[in-house]
């Protein structure tokens, strides 16, 4: 094995499948409009098929489609001459993917998909195919070579077919005006729905749990808390428990290099007179923005009123899987 020929061969793999894909950018027409309409107008569900490496892909398609505003499901054309075709209602829309156009098991179904009057959309490589000529709307994928040196292996077919599914999924998202918001009740779990959907107020430390002193404690005692806490922070009130400061790790080094004495210093003299503050309803992922930009490690919560309402550690938010 030559590194040289190694990286050679994969070079060339990743620019034929560029070039392909660039290509596609012509077949973006009447058809393809036609599509979007007709999957954008779906009052059931958008129902993805095909065989072998096309299956694979009618997957991942149908996948991205469900979770950007377009409900799909995936069926596999043998399941469905099998008792899966009654997955499938008049008010859904096939999206069948073939580079032949010619898949037995797709083909074997368009009179029971005739019969069910259920609008077909054709992802193909042959716009003469069967499959092409029998869609409802049909989209041109085809490609002028495979990556495959021996040109069998389905490789540029494959990438245009998943190109062409990502084309349609995020033409709709755009279309039905999509939010992140959106986006995140989709996908509540894993790191994506977390930072679309974790606030302060999940994670954040409240109640006894939140280190604090009062303006008139001693620099012991505020150390106590601090100890006692576990934050490496405390938060100062006033006697309306208004936050009036910060006493951070920070601030103990820079006392004990002056000389304080922590028995008979007053908290407020030595305090961080304004701390980074925020509300319980931001993002998670927006507090740990605000934790990089200042470079410190918690932030005070607080509500309309000034009032002390919890305190975020970076730790909090790195359990939460956040960052």
């Amino acid at each position: 094995m030559k590194f040289e020929e190694i990286c050679a061969r994969a070079q060339a793999v990743i620019a034929t499948e560029a070039q392909m894909i660039s290509n596609l950018s012509s077949r973006i027409d009447q058809n393809f409009f036609s599509a979007c309409q007709y999957l954008h107008n779906c009052t059931g569900r958008i129902i993805v098929m095909g065989m072998g490496k096309s299956g694979h892909v009618a997957k991942k398609i149908a996948a991205t489609l469900a979770s950007t505003g377009s409900p799909a499901f995936f069926i596999h054309p043998s399941e469905a001459k099998h008792g899966d075709m009654g997955m499938i209602t008049q008010q859904d829309v096939i999206l069948a993917i073939s580079n032949s156009g010619e898949s037995e098991e797709i083909i074997t179904l368009l009179p029971f998909l005739k019969r069910l009057g259920t609008p077909l959309i054709a992802l193909t490589g042959k716009p003469q195919s069967q499959l092409a000529l029998y869609a409802t709307v049909h989209i041109d994928i085809s490609v002028e070579k495979e990556a495959c040196p021996l040109g069998l292996a389905p490789t540029s077919s494959t990438t245009a077919a998943l190109v062409m599914g990502d084309a349609l999924a995020m033409a709709l998202l755009d279309h039905r005006g999509f939010t992140a918001d959106d986006f995140a009740l989709s996908h509540p779990g894993g790191t994506l729905g977390k930072r679309l959907l974790l606030t302060v107020e999940h994670i954040m430390h409240r109640g006894e749990a939140i280190p604090i002193v009062s303006e008139r404690a001693t620099l012991k005692e505020a150390l106590v808390e601090m100890t006692k806490k576990k934050l490496g922070v405390t938060t100062i009130v006033n006697e309306a428990d208004i936050l009036i400061g910060i006493f951070t790790d920070g601030d103990v080094r820079r006392a004990l290099d002056n000389n304080i004495d922590i028995h008979k210093t007053i908290i407020s003299t030595c305090m961080s007179c304004s701390p980074k503050t925020i509300t319980q309803n931001i993002l998670a992922a927006d507090a740990l923005h605000l934790l990089e930009k200042y470079k410190i490690t918690s932030l005070v919560v607080v509500n309309d009123q000034k009032k002390l309402a919890g305190i975020l550690h970076i730790h909090d938010i790195l359990r939460a899987g956040i960052a």
